[in-house]
């Protein structure tokens, strides 16, 4: 295995694609085993190999790179975990889910109303999350590999990228829906 990380450091993207596909499984396995959905699992082997890319040439023992592979995507699992934990708790509430029925199918102003903050929240993000988000949306599901190639992205950068806008919509999602204070009143 040193052979082949000394050849991916020298550029050989033959000994990359070897790596990745040696220890692709295992990420994967490794995201899954921490519960996470297939976007988070795809997310958590993204960021893995996209660390792996970036710390290449100062890995001090190349032949233990499964053992940074698999800690790599441990760590980024866990914190993709508590992040969706987090979310969850504030979006959720706390008592058990209702039998009645769905507000929305007695009130559809509030449908509109959210659709006005979902749509005005949006408009918020840049021109790049925007087409991202739109991309990654589409039904069916494109793969990272056709999104890659859509909109001209590394496909080690979608995941943190979709993460990144997916995190800026909320909170400007939560900055439109917040009370203003006085003046709402």
């Amino acid at each position: 295995m040193a052979a082949l990380v000394e050849a991916a450091r020298d550029g050989d993207q033959l000994a990359w694609k070897m790596i990745v596909a040696r220890y692709l499984d295992l990420v994967w396995a490794i995201a899954r085993g921490h519960s996470l959905d297939h976007c988070d699992a795809a997310d958590v082997s993204q960021t893995t190999w996209l660390r792996l890319y970036e710390q290449l040439p100062r890995l001090r023992e190349p032949e233990k790179v499964g053992a940074w592979v698999a800690t790599t995507a441990r760590r980024e699992s866990l914190r993709i975990s508590r992040q969706r934990r987090r979310q969850r708790a504030e979006l959720l509430p706390a008592d058990c889910p209702s039998t009645a029925p769905a507000v929305e199918d007695s009130l559809p102003e509030l449908v509109a109303e959210r659709d006005r903050l979902f749509w005005s929240a949006f408009g918020d993000l840049t021109p790049p999350c925007k087409r991202l988000l739109r991309a990654l949306m589409a039904d069916p599901p494109p793969s990272y590999a056709e999104v890659s190639a859509a909109l001209g992205m590394p496909v080690g950068s979608i995941g943190p990228t979709r993460a990144r806008c997916l995190e800026r919509l909320r909170a400007h999602l939560l900055n439109l829906s917040a009370p203003r204070g006085r003046e709402a009143l």
